[in-house]
């Protein structure tokens, strides 16, 4: 019985500190994208056409950023 005055905060303490974890991950932008990292490793780095649509999605997100 006196294991539970220990064991009950302990529990609520660790379910906060989870609660707390996952808004932080949430708020930092750990889940904004979920498919791009997994698509990437689809594709060979050496290959000259994937580096090609590398370098135009950034220079299309450069120009969307001048026209902001």
């Amino acid at each position: 019985m006196a294991a539970l005055y220990i064991l009950i905060p302990v529990a609520v303490v660790l379910v906060a500190l989870a609660i707390w974890v996952f808004f932080w991950a949430v708020d930092s932008g750990q889940y904004d994208d979920l498919d791009g990292p997994a698509h990437s490793i689809l594709f060979d780095d050496e290959d000259p056409n994937h580096q090609a649509g590398v370098e135009q999605a950034t220079q299309s997100d450069d120009e969307t950023d001048k026209r902001d």
